[in-house]
Formats: structure tokens, sequence, C-alpha cells
């Protein structure tokens, strides 16, 4: 398998955590937290930053409830995927979100902006299942 480069996103309406791994270390990163104020600017800095990595693949965190079922949530964020798929012509892939956060505020030890951790631990998961 060549080395692929991933874009994941723990994707909220307010804000947006976003992280960067590859397949050839199997390792993901935090890389920022993105706080966009309308839909058009959200779209603009996720151009940013794919221009700025040209990713292979887009991963997704999708919500779901504890037993594994979709909710709420998880609509919106096949939305999302949906809609990065349709404006970038670029793989996406939809990765179980379920912990991520907690998780990612044990990591920190607090309650500061966990999205871009939660975003590595998503991504994490998902470089975790490649062969």
């Amino acid at each position: 398998m060549p080395e692929q480069t991933f874009l994941a996103f723990d994707f909220g309406l307010k804000k947006i955590g976003v992280a960067i791994g590859n397949s050839l270390t199997k390792s993901a990163r935090p890389l920022c937290v993105l706080k966009p104020v309308t839909k058009q600017a959200r779209f603009e800095q996720i151009a940013q930053l794919l221009h700025e990595w040209q990713p292979d693949c887009i991963i997704v965190g999708l919500p779901l409830t504890l037993d594994g079922q979709e909710q709420p949530a998880s609509l919106q964020s096949r939305r999302f995927a949906n809609q990065l798929n349709g404006r970038f012509a670029i793989k996406v892939e939809m990765e179980d979100e379920r912990g991520s956060s907690l998780e990612a505020q044990s990591y920190l030890g607090n309650n500061n902006d966990d999205d871009a951790v939660a975003a590595s631990i998503i991504l994490q998961r998902y470089l975790d299942k490649l062969a």
C-alpha cells in the first residue's frame, strides 16, 4: 500500500477538531480547531487545510449512541461528510467516534478545547484498522 495522508474531522456545528496522520507511520496528531462563524467560512478554512496538506482521504467522526445506533448528530456528520466529498471531490470515510471526547478530556486533564485531540483519536482508530 502506498503512503497515504489523512485529515480527520471531529465535526460540530460551532467547532471542528482537525487531525493529520499517514499510513506509513500509522500515527495521528491533533492539528487545529476550526471555529467558523458561517458555513462559507467553514468550507474556506477546510479548503485551506486541504490545499496545505493534500490528503488522500478524509475521515469524519460518526457519533453513535453507546449501543452503536445512529442519532441526530450522526445525520449532521454524514451530511458534512457528503458535503466534503461533493465540494472537494475527495474520498471521505466515516469512523465511530464514541468516547473520543471523553478520552481526549482525560488525555488533556482539563476541559480545554479537546476537539483536535478527539479528531486525532478518531483518526488513530481508523489507522489502527489499516492492514
